[in-house]
């Protein structure tokens, strides 16, 4: 009797349709791996959402045939919902060491243990159940990004992570192009490759540029220099420290999580920085204005970076003075173009000179462009392809790339988030759907937060609550008191008497007529009031408040 072709399960639990939560399964029969695990965070709609991570249901259901996990960078849309998976799954976590350096911070803030990280090089294999799994040395806006070459006993996977194809990088580590072609040579049966800047044409800039605008910057200022960038892009701080150390000034880091990531990348070897060079914040005053550089978070605008609070005069220890330059190192992510803005104004009314924005050259992308995707697709020669990691017009415009390289429509795989794709030695196809979502993180709330509490809170944002206190009587299930009416967000009572006098006589007519028609349960009672009262407030204010009856029994 024939034996059975193994089948090879692709699924992506996060990173399609999205810009992070990156998180894919990668299975053969009843062994699993798992590619990253991200965050991603939240849209203007999720009110007091502080994380959103991947819906993992299809793991716990499978939790005996998880083998590892493996991580392809630091960042957080990579690493961040590990503190809360790790918790629910007890497998070995492979990254490089400065991956697993962040992360082992992160783990520690959450209470998490990190016995179960292995650090790797880039070169390393590892075999764990039926795969073969390598590490492949590719340039990113972090070091020690890696690809993964997957082997499994169907076909050979390769998979980019997040990459650029930097030919001058900071570190002088290039993306192992050799390694690539060589499993292009030997046969690659499905390729997943980063979409993130797929519709842009041309090759992004190499790294290196950027100390060029830092040099020009820094020639011309005459004060204090603030850099705000991401506090994980290492080259970017390696070379506003090389800048700062040729103009002969100090650098002093701020923000928790930049203090961290320099701390960790210092340790590792990934930062050099000249004995004396780095001084603690609050040395900063001992220096003349211009001997300083000041490396910091808050480049994307968020309400409690640092940046933002000194643009507000509201950090205890750096205020923005006249003469200060405040490089903004990045390019705003998509919704926070406003944020980015409002600190912008917020800076240049302090009298600080911003520099900010494409045209100035602070910034460089660390996703490759189209001709960069090209000469990957080139390198790897792929059956299959499956466009990960970007929004859904990001996978099509890789696809469509794809197709002009000519790749067979067929055998490209534009996927959602839960989707199955499987493939045997010759075909592929969708096989089903998988669990697949949000799960939202609400200070120590993991997944307590769903659409309900969601609906919940707009409702309050937009119109308010109004609370109706109703004393009654429990022998007879009389009103007893006048009710008493609390509005929050809805309108001020005081400036709304004749409002609230018609509101209240509105609840007393609801509960006479319950009393009329017999109604003596306290759960119909609140909701014959809730329902007569929103008719009449909308009809009187075209609003629509949270309205909560509230029964105390006398």
């Amino acid at each position: 009797m024939a034996k059975t072709q193994p089948k090879l399960q692709i699924i992506p639990l996060g990173g399609l349709g999205e810009i992070g939560k990156n998180m894919t399964v990668i299975r053969v029969g009843d062994e699993i791996i798992l590619i990253d695990s991200g965050l991603m965070f939240p849209e203007e709609d999720m009110l007091g959402i502080d994380l959103v991570i991947p819906d993992i249901s299809y793991l716990l259901e499978n939790k005996d045939m998880v083998r590892a996990i493996f991580l392809t960078h630091g960042h957080e849309d990579h690493i961040g919902a590990l503190p809360y998976i790790m918790k629910q799954l007890d497998v070995p976590v492979y990254g490089t060491r400065l991956t697993l350096g962040i992360l082992e911070g992160r783990l520690k803030e959450n209470g998490v243990d990190s016995k179960n990280l292995r650090a790797v090089t880039a070169g390393d294999t590892i075999n764990v159940g039926c795969f073969t799994v390598g590490f492949l040395r590719v340039n990113h806006s972090i070091p020690d990004a890696v690809g993964l070459s997957i082997k499994t006993p169907v076909g050979m996977i390769v998979h980019t992570g997040d990459f650029k194809l930097d030919y001058t990088p900071i570190d002088g580590q290039m993306t192992d192009f050799r390694r690539f072609a060589e499993l292009g040579n030997k046969g690659v049966l499905v390729l997943m490759a980063d979409s993130t800047n797929a519709e842009r044409e041309g090759h992004t800039p190499s790294e290196s540029t950027v100390g060029v605008a830092f040099e020009r910057a820094f020639r011309s200022a005459r004060g204090r220099i603030i850099v705000a960038t991401f506090s994980s892009n290492v080259h970017r701080i390696q070379q506003v420290i090389d800048t700062a150390v040729h103009y002969k000034r100090k650098v002093a880091v701020l923000g928790r999580s930049m203090v961290n990531v320099v701390n960790i990348s210092l340790e590792l070897g990934y930062l050099n920085a000249p004995e004396g060079t780095i001084i603690d914040i609050d040395e900063i005053n001992n220096y003349p204005h211009n001997k300083i550089v000041i490396t910091t978070t808050g480049s994307q605008g968020e309400p409690m970076s640092a940046l933002t609070r000194m643009a507000l005069s509201d950090h205890r220890k750096v205020g923005i003075v006249p003469d200060d330059t405040v490089i903004i190192s990045a390019t705003p992510i998509p919704g926070n173009e406003k944020l980015v803005a409002k600190t912008v104004d917020n800076l240049m009314k302090l009298g600080a000179n911003v520099i900010y924005g494409k045209d100035e050259g602070i910034h460089v992308s660390g996703h490759a462009a189209r001709e960069e995707l090209k000469l990957m697709h080139n390198l790897v020669r792929p059956k299959f392809f499956i466009p990960v990691h970007g929004e859904y017009h990001h996978l099509v415009k890789h696809a469509k790339l794809a197709q002009e390289l000519g790749m067979a429509k067929e055998n490209i795989f534009i996927a959602e988030n839960g989707q199955i794709m499987e493939f045997t030695r010759d075909k592929g196809q969708f096989a089903g759907k998988v669990t697949a979502g949000m799960v939202m993180v609400d200070g120590l709330g993991v997944g307590d937060v769903g659409n309900i509490v969601l609906r919940d809170r707009r409702q309050l944002s937009q119109d308010g609550i109004l609370i109706v206190v109703m004393a009654m009587s429990r022998d007879d299930g009389h009103i007893v008191s006048e009710p008493d009416i609390v509005s929050r967000g809805f309108v001020y009572v005081r400036e709304s008497e004749a409002l609230m006098d018609d509101v209240r006589k509105r609840v007393r007519d609801a509960i006479y007529r319950c009393e009329d028609e017999g109604v003596v349960e306290w759960s119909l009672i609140k909701s014959n009031v809730r329902e007569a009262l929103g008719r009449y407030i909308f009809e009187k204010t075209r609003r629509r408040p949270m309205i909560l009856p509230i029964i105390i029994e006398v």
